[in-house]
């Protein structure tokens, strides 16, 4: 096999895990600070594309095209919040509700085209896939990195605030939280729209990075944020402990899921498989904690057998 042709891949899959470790921290807030299951993502991932697909395709600047993909997914997460809390649907179904609608209008945003092409040659982007082995400043992996590093520390700032500790309060305890007065409700909403603005970022800069948007471009994107939340927290969790760190290690998890994707291409697996073996992933870095809470189970009861 020729590791050449491995090491020639490894920016490429570096420069989208970064794309997609933005995704990942927008799953984080819903996942581990809200304890809800969004699944709102997979559509919320392709509107962001779409959007920004929209506008830099009629001359808009990209900048003002993330920032739009932004609102727009704060938007999806908004209906998601209020399908949950002023309807009463269960969070796992309102995020499918909301994510089939978004089939639709990520259709209706497109002009009823289920792809826009983005060419480099012709519209300005802020990231393509061209430049990914380029030793410049065009180099997608560097401004994606300072993105994510802008991300870390706006986020950071915001969940050390009162509102952002109320976010928080509300995902570890929601009747204590209600009990010190806070409006759970209000901040379950606050949250899915804050990490559907953040999935739609990626899928702006996702667009930009690969030169079209597709109406099916973020199928199974949950999975994936899923898979980077936990391959951060089992590999990284110990040594990066403070709330930045965590979103530092989600950031980590999905570079190491793509780079962990391109080796498997590179060992011959059929591309069609690629699904099941993400699912396989996920299943054991899910299972790898449990693993070793029944290891030090067995472990301390026969320490205490031996005394």
């Amino acid at each position: 096999m020729d590791i050449a042709k491995l090491l020639n891949a490894f920016p490429g899959a570096v420069s989208q895990g970064i794309i997609w470790g933005l995704m990942a921290i927008g799953v984080y807030i819903t996942y581990r600070i809200l304890d809800v299951a969004d699944l709102t993502v997979d559509g919320s991932m392709a509107t962001g594309g779409a959007v920004a697909a929209v506008m830099i395709t009629a001359g808009y600047n990209p900048w003002l095209a993330v920032i739009v993909a932004f609102l727009v997914g704060m938007l999806a997460g908004l209906v998601t919040g209020l399908f949950h809390t002023t309807m009463g649907i269960p969070a796992i179904l309102a995020g499918i509700l909301t994510q089939l609608a978004l089939y639709s209008i990520n259709l209706r945003i497109m002009d009823g085209k289920a792809n826009t092409a983005v060419n480099v040659n012709k519209y300005h982007v802020l990231v393509t896939s061209r430049n990914v082995r380029q030793f410049s400043v065009s180099n997608p992996i560097i401004l994606t990195l300072i993105l994510t590093a802008v991300l870390i520390a706006l986020l950071y700032f915001f969940f050390n605030t009162e509102y952002g500790c109320a976010l928080r309060a509300t995902g570890a305890n929601g009747a204590m939280a209600r009990a010190q007065g806070i409006n759970t409700n209000v901040a379950k909403v606050i949250g899915l729209m804050l990490s559907n603005g953040i999935v739609a970022f990626s899928g702006a800069m996702l667009t930009q990075y690969q030169g079209f948007a597709d109406v099916q471009m973020a199928r199974g994107a949950i999975v994936i944020g899923l898979a980077a939340v936990i391959i951060g927290e089992v590999v990284f969790g110990k040594l990066l402990k403070s709330f930045a760190g965590k979103l530092v290690c989600v950031s980590l998890g999905a570079i190491i899921y793509y780079l962990v994707m391109q080796i498997v291409l590179w060992l011959g697996l059929n591309t069609n498989d690629l699904k099941m073996l993400t699912a396989i992933v996920v299943a054991i870095f899910l299972a790898v904690p449990h693993w070793k809470q029944q290891a030090q189970t067995r472990l301390h009861v026969r320490r205490k057998g031996g005394e």
